[in-house]
């Protein structure tokens, strides 16, 4: 399951943001797809986690949005890192309706469990 933070300046209109938590769960699926972990077109409440925060005073950043993914490393995964990362930018920029944004794709050796019963709120 890909955890996706999406940094936005304040000013970002909350259509925008409707916008991108709709595209963004296929649009990281589709970047983060590989053999060991096949993406059917299906998504699943609990398949992508998004999480959304407006840019705090504190934060240093010239860009509109930023989107950070952090989905576990697999060697096929990583071969093509920095194509689906420009896939991804892309769509986002679709989604956002602007070119100022910014994409971080990680792949971290990592592991995740998750409850069977487990039901997204």
């Amino acid at each position: 399951m890909p955890i996706v933070e999406v940094t936005h300046d304040p000013e970002v209109p909350a259509a925008t943001l409707q916008r991108l938590a709709a595209a963004l769960p296929h649009a990281v699926s589709l970047a983060v797809e590989c053999a060991e972990e096949p993406y059917d077109g299906d998504l699943r409440p609990s398949d992508v986690d998004l999480r959304f925060r407006p840019r705090g005073p504190y934060d240093s950043a010239g860009l509109a949005v930023v989107v950070e993914v952090r989905s576990k490393w697999f060697a096929s995964r990583a071969e093509a890192r920095q194509e689906r990362c420009d896939r991804l930018c892309d769509a986002v920029a679709v989604a956002a309706g602007t070119t100022e944004i910014g994409v971080y794709l990680t792949m971290p050796v990592a592991a995740w469990a998750q409850g069977e019963d487990a039901v997204p709120r």
